[in-house]
């Protein structure tokens, strides 16, 4: 799993008939800061209504995704699994 921040919506008007009235985000991973790390942004499917700016949590893992959405169909490699409300680092 890995933390990231979304960044932006992707439509599309024509996709794979297994994604119709799934939502794709663009995210990008960020550190413990809330700070983006990496150079590249991905898209995700958004399962639970996360929002630009939101940092989420994500699950970025082709078998991983098919289990959670319970089919083998999806065409999906990541996915929006929860929006962190709060992150407490002891150092």
């Amino acid at each position: 799993m890995i933390l990231a921040r979304v960044k932006g919506n992707l439509v599309s008007t024509q996709k794979n008939i297994e994604l119709r009235g799934h939502k794709l985000m663009i995210i990008h991973p960020v550190n413990l800061k809330g700070e983006f790390i990496g150079k590249q942004d991905i898209v995700a499917l958004d399962m639970i209504d996360s929002g630009i700016g939101d940092t989420v949590l994500v699950v970025q893992e082709g078998d991983a995704v098919q289990q959670i959405l319970k089919n083998k169909k999806l065409p999906v490699h990541t996915i929006i699994v929860a929006i962190v409300d709060n992150i407490d680092v002891n150092e």
